[in-house]
């Protein structure tokens, strides 16, 4: 059955609330959080927080996607945004990634590990086993996925879009919960919300691909775009439509699943968390430095505020 549904566990806390008061809209980097979560399908919340406040942050790209919750975990400040939002409520067509990448950076985030459900394109990949991809295929087509634009042009390397360092905490993590996690492999994001016909699905197949899902990949092109490293954790839920005689897993056996990999995910999140190094020696942290084309006068004022925060260090602005 090629069905991930949304499973909500966890507690975020309730707007109105003391925790859910606080409003960052000042165009400058905060410093509350050096490490960011985004939550996929399955995980909302992260237990094992401490010192835990909400906080509404203000971008020059709209809202994110939600509040994002911070607080300490494992020692490390991090903070936490559900990637659909509340209550499962946001398409992946209609997800502002740009604002969720832009609020991150703003909070001074300097890492992003996200997480969410895939299908498997593979026989060896398996439903609760994790898949930690370094490569990914783009199948979206009604996306937003740069911060240039508006008169100024910038282009950043993307050819390993995923942090190596990020990526081998991840896979340290999950073998030191005992969770299944495969280092490696290709991620197809389409855009959904249909999943794949046979016909996609067997073509993705043919192109050696290994898990497939809707919503990575524009997140890992902004945040290196950002000078964020990033990760991604794929929770495999279930085979996608390719193999033949799934169809006839039951919505019980998904949502067993999908209970397995929150649990999961949050064992495997702590151990990462707690081992990510804290200086950072990987070629994220300077990813933009040459990024920005546009001749330094022809940029005009109302980019050159809106990107400030991204590039300025290096223009002068």
């Amino acid at each position: 059955m090629e069905s991930r549904p949304a499973f909500i566990l966890g507690w975020l806390p309730k707007a109105g609330t003391r925790a859910g008061r606080r409003l960052a809209g000042k165009e400058e980097a905060l410093a509350q959080a050096e490490i960011g979560i985004i939550g996929g399908s399955g995980l909302y919340s992260m237990p094992g927080f401490k010192n835990i406040q909400e906080e509404r942050v203000e971008t020059p790209f709209g809202p994110p996607s939600d509040a994002f919750v911070l607080g300490e975990l494992e020692g490390r400040k991090v903070a936490f945004l559900a990637r659909h939002g509340r209550g499962h409520r946001i398409l992946p067509s209609e997800l502002n990634f740009r604002a969720n990448i832009y609020a991150f950076k703003k909070l001074g985030v300097e890492r992003i590990l996200s997480l969410s459900a895939v299908g498997s394109l593979k026989e060896e990949h398996k439903p609760t086993d994790f898949v930690i991809p370094d490569q990914f295929i783009d199948r979206t087509c009604h996306r937003i996925s740069t911060f240039f634009g508006e008169g100024i042009v910038g282009h950043v390397s993307f050819g390993d879009p995923i942090c190596a360092t990020m990526a081998k905490a991840a896979a340290q993590a999950c073998t030191a919960v005992g969770v299944t996690g495969k280092p490696g492999g290709t991620y197809v994001c389409m855009e959904g919300p249909q999943f794949s016909t046979k016909a996609e699905s067997n073509l993705y197949r043919s192109w050696g691909a290994d898990v497939i899902g809707m919503t990575n990949l524009q997140e890992a092109k902004l945040a290196r775009e950002a000078e964020i490293c990033y990760a991604t954790v794929a929770m495999v839920t279930d085979y996608d439509c390719w193999r033949e005689g799934h169809d006839a897993v039951t919505i019980e056996e998904i949502v067993a699943v999908m209970h397995k990999n929150s649990e999961n995910a949050a064992n495997v999140v702590k151990a990462a968390v707690a081992a990510m190094p804290t200086e950072r020696t990987c070629a994220c942290a300077s990813a933009a430095r040459f990024a920005v084309m546009t001749q330094p006068d022809a940029i005009p004022a109302a980019a050159k505020e809106k990107l400030k925060l991204l590039f300025g260090k290096y223009q002068g602005w």
